[in-house]
């Protein structure tokens, strides 16, 4: 009897040890299942990743629509999403300052070189090399060390009223200071970056002192104190407030090309001069974009600065916003065409940011409010 109460507990304690080697194995076969499911998650979460393309962070003080089309057609042609953040031009390189190496920011596009210098000189943009935007944009229209390139082009002419005005006599920026234009000129205040940078290419090209002189003569011809945008200047012409008036090509362009029609039948009532064709040439600025020095998304900034210079968003560029696209290759609208060619400055726009801080000196010394 006693043998066989052993042999009961031998077995019974076989089966024990069965069981619990078993459930053993089962845990351990579990454990690996987990870990078989936690890779392949990473590695579907890595592959979407690549998929997608990433990310490009843009700091604009551009609000156009053709500008977002584009922006779309990058992201279905590379994945790459563009994150927008839109604001003034001046805000928004205040903010990437105060940001600083902590920004999100991979690119700041703004209007005027004058700006891309100031953002240069604060050391928030770095430099890019890159054999196609070199290729895509002539040497005066990029920083010499990289750091920022033009993608579209805007002259700043001077326009007339074609009942009043005989288009012989005001031929240059100089004509404007003649006697014959007293009270009859209409310009922005000396805030505008447009100004400056338009005083400061004459500071570059014919030095100081004749860089003041006409803005002294502007300021004693002025129809009126400055006020409103380069449209506003336009309308106060027709309004008989002045005779001329000065203003960017692209605002030109949209106002005769406006759903309102009050701003086509003013625009049609305009005449429009390319200044300084015998001379110094017409005054070019562009509309440019950098690289931030914060970047986290580098190769993806790059891929995006190179798609807005190709033919095909150069074309977009000029046709919707009458903007001259900066690619040699691309030819501007019909309506710019139709303007005829023009000579402009023979200068590094770089040299409007460097004389920016005496433009801005001198408009205050003769009274340019």
């Amino acid at each position: 009897m006693r043998n066989k109460l052993m042999l009961v507990g031998f077995i019974l304690l076989l089966t024990i040890l069965a069981a619990c080697g078993n459930s053993t194995e089962e845990g351990q076969t579990d454990n690996t299942n987990e870990e078989e499911t936690t890779e392949e998650a990473s590695n579907s979460e890595e592959n979407a990743s690549e998929e997608s393309g990433g990310e490009v962070n843009l700091y604009t003080g551009r609000h156009y629509e053709t500008d977002q089309e584009l922006y779309d057609q990058f992201t279905e042609e590379t994945g790459i999403e563009v994150n927008v953040i839109q604001g003034d031009d001046d805000e928004l390189i205040a903010r990437l300052d105060r940001e600083g190496k902590a920004s999100e920011a991979d690119l700041l596009m703004t209007a005027d070189a004058g700006r891309l210098h100031r953002a240069k000189s604060m050391d928030l943009l770095q430099q890019v090399d890159s054999e196609t935007l070199n290729e895509n944009i002539p040497e005066n229209l990029r920083d010499e060390e990289s750091q920022w390139f033009g993608l579209t082009k805007r002259a700043r002419v001077i326009v007339y009223n074609k009942e009043t005005v005989n288009p012989e006599d005001i031929q240059t920026y100089a004509d404007l200071t003649k006697d014959e234009f007293q009270d009859k000129v209409l310009i922005r205040s000396s805030s505008n970056i447009y100004n400056q940078s338009l005083l400061a290419s004459m500071i570059a090209l014919d030095g100081e002192e004749a860089a003041k002189e006409w803005a002294q003569g502007i300021v004693d011809n002025m129809a009126r104190a400055p006020k409103g945008g380069d449209r506003d200047q336009a309308k106060a012409v027709i309004a008989g407030e002045g005779d001329v008036a000065v203003m960017n090509t692209y605002y030109l362009g949209k106002m005769l090309n406006s759903e309102d029609e009050e701003e086509v039948k003013v625009a049609e009532q305009l005449g429009i001069i390319f200044p300084n064709q015998d001379t110094t040439g017409t005054h070019v600025n562009i509309s440019g974009i950098g690289m931030t020095a914060s970047s986290k998304n580098q190769e993806n900034a790059q891929q995006f600065m190179e798609f807005l210079t190709t033919e095909a968003a150069q074309e977009q560029f000029a046709e919707a916003n009458y903007e001259y696209p900066v690619n040699p290759n691309v030819e501007a609208a019909e309506l710019l065409q139709s303007w005829g060619e023009f000579k402009a400055q023979d200068l590094n726009l770089s040299e409007l940011g460097e004389n920016n801080e005496r433009a801005i000196q001198i408009m205050n010394e003769v009274g340019w409010q």
